[in-house]
Parts: structure tokens; sequence; C-alpha cells
């Protein structure tokens, strides 16, 4: 087998089988492919596609060019859930103590954030002590007694992925349906679960911008997971304005835990209950999304969801104390109401703005290396069709440096659009993709 001929056959819009994809993707591993030729090979998958056999084979062979998680250890059917990305998202944080309170296994492996705020492992951190430095036994153990952990993604989790997807970014070759999918279900079937949820987001503020796309990208996931024994769902939802509130790491936290409270805001506690239903439903806990829905909100109601939160964080070395009494969490020194300049409605939101405003304020990462300020963020206080007046606060941030306050104020007021009518606010769940098709909400 010979690269050349490979690239030369998909750019002839040819079928590859599944011994030439492996090839591909271990060559490529393994350096014997150079980037030159691996990048012309992503050009002809972009210009020509790939069948649904071309994308699953290309996520195993992806999966396996690394660490393949074994959860054999954990009894029971073990669901994970994994979002493509949003601003103000912190449903993790819920979902994980609801579904581990009905006892079903949640082991999840998540990474840190690089972007507009940090990613789970980052707003966990704001426990002091907390650590997902586990080892594999403990991790197992964790699961098995109170059936949830949380260890931190390991380096040689789909490798080639990583690779990979460095050439895609500067190589025009990110915006195709196989190659995204595949990246994404790659690392979520080296993970291990036997379930897995996609919240896939579609918006101003998602990778995928249009609900077109969006739901194309989830249909393609969950062939793939279904084609790989893997009960696999997809909730697509809004991310043309933040979910919830509260943006930034401590400020999301709390908001998490206000809503295991029974006290969040309605549309995260709404998100939450829809993505962790099908986790409960595919691991056989509930035979339908209502039957379980109903189930978690008894986690909230009688306070296990909440408990088991914080036995999570103390098993995993955190302080829980702060998940009874959030003011025990360190709080920015700065803050400012950003108002609004013209009176009307609030009929846009460009939530990419809002994740810049973030980071601007310190609340994520520019590069690997950067140090997140985990007090920073922002409330936002006026969504999608809401009324305000000259001077209405729009969000108040929250700031340790008085220069980056300012600069994110300004960048704050770039977000938002206000115009003299109303406009329709969709919901905020746009549908569910099952093994059988989309289905609208």
């Amino acid at each position: 087998m010979r690269m050349y001929d490979l690239i030369s056959k998909k750019k002839n819009g040819q079928k590859l089988s599944e011994e030439e994809i492996k090839f591909i993707i271990k060559g490529y591993t393994d350096g014997e492919i150079p980037d030159y030729q691996m990048s012309a090979f992503l050009m002809a998958v972009c210009l020509k596609g790939m069948d649904m056999d071309e994308t699953i084979a290309l996520t195993m062979a992806m999966a396996h060019s690394g660490d393949m998680l074994d959860l054999s250890a954990i009894h029971g059917i073990k669901a994970d859930k994994h979002s493509t990305g949003g601003v103000g998202d912190k449903t993790s944080l819920i979902i994980g103590p609801m579904v581990a309170s009905l006892g079903v296994p949640v082991a999840k492996m998540s990474g840190r954030g690089l972007g507009h705020t940090g990613g789970t492992i980052d707003k966990l951190e704001s426990f002091e002590g907390f650590t997902t430095e586990l080892s594999e036994e403990k991790f197992f153990d964790n699961v098995n007694q109170m059936k949830l952990a949380i260890i931190g993604q390991t380096a040689n989790l789909a490798p080639a992925d990583k690779k990979i997807y460095a050439l895609r970014d500067v190589t025009a070759t990110i915006d195709n349906i196989s190659l995204i999918s595949s990246s994404i279900m790659s690392k979520k079937i080296a993970a291990g679960a036997d379930v897995i949820v996609l919240d896939v987001k579609s918006g101003s503020g998602a990778f995928m911008k249009t609900l077109e796309g969006s739901v194309e990208l989830a249909e393609t996931m969950v062939k793939i997971g279904n084609g790989v024994g893997r009960e696999t769902y997809a909730v697509i939802s809004d991310m043309n304005q933040p979910l919830g509130s509260a943006v930034g790491n401590n400020l999301e936290v709390i908001e998490a835990i206000d809503t295991l409270k029974g006290n969040g805001p309605e549309d995260l506690l709404d998100a939450s209950l829809t993505l962790a239903s099908y986790m409960v439903v595919g691991a056989k806990h509930a035979k339908t999304p209502e039957e379980a829905r109903e189930l978690l909100l008894g986690t909230i109601k009688d306070g296990s969801a909440l408990k088991k939160f914080a036995e999570f964080v103390r098993a995993q070395g955190g302080d829980d104390r702060p998940v009874f009494d959030t003011d025990l969490f360190p709080k920015a020194s700065l803050q400012k109401d950003v108002c609004a300049k013209t009176e009307g409605y609030i009929t846009g939101i460009h939530t990419d703005e809002i994740g810049m405003t973030s980071l601007i304020l310190g609340g994520g990462r520019e590069t690997k290396e950067s140090v997140i300020d985990l007090s920073v963020g922002m409330k936002i206080h006026k969504k999608l069709g809401d009324k305000v007046e000259v001077g209405t606060p729009l969000a108040t941030l929250y700031a340790n440096d008085a220069e980056k306050l300012e600069a994110a104020s300004e960048r704050f007021l770039c977000a938002y659009t206000i115009g003299e009518e109303k406009p329709e606010v969709p919901h905020h769940i746009y549908g569910i993709v099952t093994k059988d098709g989309y289905k609208a909400y």
C-alpha cells in the first residue's frame, strides 16, 4: 500500500477500505506518512467526502491509535455526556450527580478548556484540593462505590486525532462532517462508556452555526456510535445566547449548585434534565425520557443530587463545604454593571463575543500555558426578547484587574443588538437525534 495511491483514490471520489484507512492513520501517527501527504489526503476528503462506512473506519482507527480505556471493572452500564462546546455550559456539573444518584455509573474523562472559559476540570478546581489525577484503580473504585468519578484525559487518548486536528487547523480542512464527527467520537469511544449522550450546540456561540449543519453532525455521530455498539443519542441545543446566566468558572459552579438545590435558571435545568434523561434511558434505568425526567427531578427535590455532588468532590480531595455554602468560594475584587445604551428589545446576542469578554477578564485560556482566574466572569441579566431601557443593566462583570474590566465592558456591548420589535425566541432545545433519526423538540 502506498499513501500516494490512496490520496489519488480519494481525489477521484473512490471509496477507501477499512484496511486502507487503518494504514493511513497508523502511518501518520507513527511518523511514516509526512504532513504534506496527510494534508493532501484531508483536502481530498473535504472535496470528495466519505460515506458512513469510511467515517466509522476512520473513527475507530483514530480511537485505537492510543489508549482504549477498559471500564469492564465498573459494574453496570456506564453512561457519559459530551458537549461540542458553548458559553455558560456547565451541565456536566449538574448531570453527573443527578444520574449517579439514580445508580447509573458515570465514569467521565474530561480535558481542560482552551478558549473563553475553563473546561469541566478547571471549574471543579474551584474546590480547593480537588484533583482528577486518580489512579485507574481509584477511579474504578470511586465509580463502583458512589457511581461518579472524573479523571483527566490521558496524553495518549486518540493521539492520531490530536495530530490530525493540528494539521486540519492550518490547512483549511476543519469543516467536513466526517472529519469533525470522527474527531469527537474517536475520543468518546476510547473513553469507554457504553452510553454516549451528545450535546450538539447550534448558533452564534457554537462551532456549528446553522441548525442544518448541527443536525447533520449529530446524525453522523449517532450513526457512528450505534454502528460500533455504543448506545448513542444527540440533543441539539441553542447557543445563540449563553446557557443560564453565569459565565466564568466559580460563577458557573455556583449556578450549577443552585440548580441542584432547585434554584437554578429554567433553561439550564431543562437542558440538564433532557441530556440526563437519555443517559438514564440508555442505561436501562427508565423506559422513556419522560419517566427518567421525573426520577431525575426527584434527586433535586430530595437533596440526593446535591449530597452526591459533595460526596464526589470530597472523594477526589476537594473541600466540599462550598457545596452547602457558596459564599465560601473566592470572589473577584472588582465588579461593574454594563448597561444598555438604547431602549428596545434584545433582538440578538453574539454569543461568541460574550465568550471573548470572559477571555479578556481572564476566565479562559488563549494558550495551553495560560493561567485561568477562577473568580472572574459575568452574570447575564438580560437575554433574547427582554425589554430594556437606557441604563438597564445587561450584565454584571467581575474582575481582578481594572484595565481588563474596562476592555471587557467595551467588548461586551458588541455582543448585544437592541431593536424596536420583540423577536421570536427559539426554544433552547431544537430536537433529539436517536437511531431512528432527528425529531424536532
